[in-house]
């Protein structure tokens, strides 16, 4: 009788929702925030609620409440998967029962915190994401929460910004996959009045995170890298909408961005700031590598290849005895309107002997009339001092 009953409320609220030209809820729908802090735990949790009032079959698959007390109330009387046990290294870890959910077999899981590492031996996936994907895969809808500085195009710009080191990261396709993304906000003033209350971090750890990753100016532009990220998805929206009317009012986007990369340190960071720029223009990113006799370590390039996946472009590995001749002449066959390359590491007397790639690329670029972006490659060093001074558990 109670399955019947939710049911019946299901079917009133569809047909509700399709009265009043509403769509229904999405199946993977994610909560994105600036920081930890902001709500998103609490407005899944609120979320959650509401389906469950209505008479869905609602199930907290794992919520981290980090002991706060107001987050831990609005579970209110929400069924829990319970969570698994695992031993590692002489420490017993709690996780996320994936095999217990899809067992039971929920109309909607709430997971919490989607670029969480999972403890090795746990279960068969590395990432809390590989989870949910998994889930999904199964036909139950999932509620998640992450934070801006997880994904996997911005987080080498957290790193510079905010000087941590990022250590656990979501491929950009898997946020962009979610039928709906909302983002939690929150000024920087008052994320700093929660923390100095008490609502975010434990009292003793206070004052280092207001001195650190939660300082004012860090806040600000962690909230405009979140604002921007969910405003890019915004303008997706609302572009797929008017392609789906009369051919005068679709918007069309001819912007190709190529970045050229060797297996040379900081080429990711230039693929991360190329993406960033193909997400800003609604571009399409393709990342050549030039195969020649002076460049074939395909060890190095591996996690290039995995990286432009993650962000969303495609990879091409072309032959090529004139790296410049043959970056540009690929730009011209695939409609490129810009081209990025990272700025040359090799000395003056180097670029003299030798030549130049990157004035020659920019001299071909400019003769076939296509823009040529040069993209500083950082070093490392800075954020790895930076990790090694990041107190506990300062970044979730």
């Amino acid at each position: 009788m109670i399955g019947q009953t939710r049911g019946v409320h299901q079917d009133l609220s569809v047909a509700g929702e399709a009265a009043e030209g509403v769509r229904p809820a999405g199946k993977f729908r994610i909560y994105i925030g600036s920081a930890a802090g902001v709500g998103k735990t609490c407005s899944m949790l609120d979320e959650g609620w509401r389906r469950h009032q209505r008479g869905a079959d609602v199930v907290v698959g794992y919520v981290e409440t980090h002991g706060r007390l107001h987050t831990a109330e609005l579970i209110r009387d929400l069924p829990i998967v319970p969570r698994k046990v695992v031993e590692y290294r002489g420490t017993k870890f709690e996780e996320m029962d994936t095999a217990a959910i899809i067992e039971r077999r929920p109309e909607l899981a709430l997971i919490d915190e989607l670029a969480h590492t999972n403890v090795p031996g746990s279960g068969p996936h590395l990432k809390r994401w590989e989870d949910v994907l998994e889930i999904l895969a199964e036909g139950i809808a999932v509620i998640s929460t992450v934070n801006i500085q997880h994904l996997e195009s911005l987080a080498d710009s957290v790193e510079s910004i905010t000087g941590v080191k990022i250590r656990e990261r979501v491929p950009d396709w898997v946020v962009r996959r979610a039928d709906q993304l909302e983002l939690v906000d929150s000024s920087a003033d008052q994320l700093r009045r929660r923390m100095l209350h008490g609502n975010i971090y434990p009292e003793s750890k206070v004052p280092d995170a207001l001195a650190g990753f939660f300082k004012n100016e860090n806040l600000v532009a962690l909230r405009e890298l979140a604002l921007r990220f969910v405003a890019d998805e915004t303008d997706e929206e609302l572009l797929r909408f008017l392609e789906s009317k009369p051919p005068q009012l679709a918007w069309e986007t001819a912007e190709r961005i190529m970045v050229a990369v060797t297996g040379a340190p900081g080429s990711d960071g230039v693929i991360r700031r190329a993406a960033r720029m193909a997400a800003r223009m609604k571009g399409d990113l393709h990342v050549i590598h030039v195969q020649s006799d002076e460049h074939s370590d395909a060890k190095a390039l591996e996690p290039l290849r995995q990286l432009v996946e993650d962000v969303g472009g495609v990879w091409h590995e072309v032959p090529g005895d004139d790296p410049a001749r043959t970056v540009v002449r690929f730009a011209r066959d695939h409609q490129i309107t810009q081209i990025v390359v990272g700025a040359t590491r090799r000395s003056r007397f180097e670029e003299v002997s030798r030549g130049s790639v990157v004035r020659k690329i920019l001299r071909f670029a400019a003769e076939s009339g296509i823009d040529v972006h040069v993209i500083a490659r950082r070093n490392s060093r800075e954020a790895d001092r930076a990790e090694r001074l990041e107190h506990d558990g300062e970044v979730r």
